[in-house]
């Protein structure tokens, strides 16, 4: 596997389906093509270290090199890249050089750092592409190419269903990403400070927008309202869902056309049982069903998502409700353990 930036704490989709290939026998070698930031990591990832090996900082076609002699001397039969800009690419030398097949994944920006052209040939070159949501397989069923769907699951004993812990009487907020424009959180904060119920929001992540949101809170006069959590993993992330009653998820496009596909954040609070209210953008929609399992409002609708959040602290009944119905959905459709060997069938019977 040829992935971008490793270790990376925000991609517990790429640890995930590794730790599923590996487990499966199907794992030899991981490949990054550049460093990722080893500070904080997440539970179980230095597991996959003795495999891992990351590749000087070079043009794509000088890191297939390493990766197809690396290939050639670890008798591999094939090589898939986890995105598909540039793991794809040096995938796809690589497989050249050493005679096996390659494929790729594909999640949301990594379509939009390659030319149309260049994506369509590389697709149709491909043994195999896999979308991980609806998104993002549009994108590539444009360019002629039909991927396969396979949603990326979640870890229903990490993130289990408890009851809310007992708190105040504000309605506890929680929202989880890093702190970039596509996320949304300058709108939740806006929306925080219309809301007519008292609402109390904490986010965990961090990133360039973090003196933004602690200037938006000042003027606002938020105060004690908003807590900005910094960085956390796994590890602490099931306690935090616990303590939430509600989950925001305001993502947005970004001025570049940068958004998410379906953020990890969502599965992980519908499978603690967590009501969620989400902007209706990209592949959410393919998880939260407005009225059913969660509030789907329009991406930057700061209106929409105060009269969201004041409707929910309103309703314990109607909290519960939905949350019930998000951990049916994640149950029937997320599984990790059932998302996992999928992923490991169809990689088998592509490459096999």
């Amino acid at each position: 596997m040829v992935v971008s930036g490793w270790p990376r704490v925000s991609e517990t989709f790429a640890l995930n389906e590794l730790l599923a290939l590996r487990r499966g026998g199907l794992l030899a070698a991981v490949f990054a093509t550049k460093a990722g930031d080893p500070s904080l990591r997440q539970p179980d990832g230095d597991s996959l270290d003795p495999i891992v090996e990351l590749l000087a900082d070079r043009p794509a076609d000088e890191q297939a090199d390493v990766v197809a002699k690396r290939m050639v001397e670890l008798g591999l039969d094939a090589v898939h890249g986890y995105f598909a800009h540039q793991p794809a690419e040096v995938a796809e030398r690589a497989a050249r050089l050493a005679g096996t097949p390659f494929g790729f994944s594909c999640h949301a920006l990594d379509v939009r750092k390659v030319a149309p052209g260049e994506l369509a040939r590389r697709a149709a070159a491909a043994a195999i592409v896999v979308a991980c949501n609806r998104d993002v397989a549009a994108s590539i069923a444009a360019t002629g190419t039909k991927p396969r769907l396979l949603a990326h699951g979640v870890d229903l004993s990490r993130f289990a269903v408890r009851p809310p812990a007992a708190g105040g009487d504000a309605l506890r907020v929680l929202a989880v990403g890093r702190l970039v424009e596509k996320k949304g959180f300058v709108h939740l904060v806006d929306a925080l400070a219309r809301c007519r119920q008292p609402v109390r929001l904490s986010i965990v992540g961090d990133g360039p927008e973090r003196p933004v949101l602690e200037a938006l809170a000042a003027r606002h006069g938020l105060g004690g309202r908003l807590t900005l959590l910094g960085r956390l993993t796994h590890r602490e992330l099931p306690a935090l869902y616990e303590q939430a009653d509600v989950v925001a998820v305001p993502s947005v496009v970004d001025r570049n056309g940068d958004r998410d596909g379906l953020p990890n954040v969502v599965l992980e609070a519908m499978a603690t049982g967590r009501a969620l209210l989400a902007s209706d953008v990209a592949a959410v929609a393919t998880a939260v069903d407005h009225e059913v399992n969660g509030l789907l409002v329009a991406p930057g609708d700061v209106a929409g998502l105060a009269t969201g959040l004041d409707r929910l602290a309103a309703s314990p009944a109607e909290r519960l409700r939905f949350g019930r119905a998000a951990r049916r959905t994640v149950e029937e459709r997320f599984d990790l353990q059932r998302c996992g060997a999928a992923l490991c069938r169809l990689l088998e019977e592509t490459y096999g």
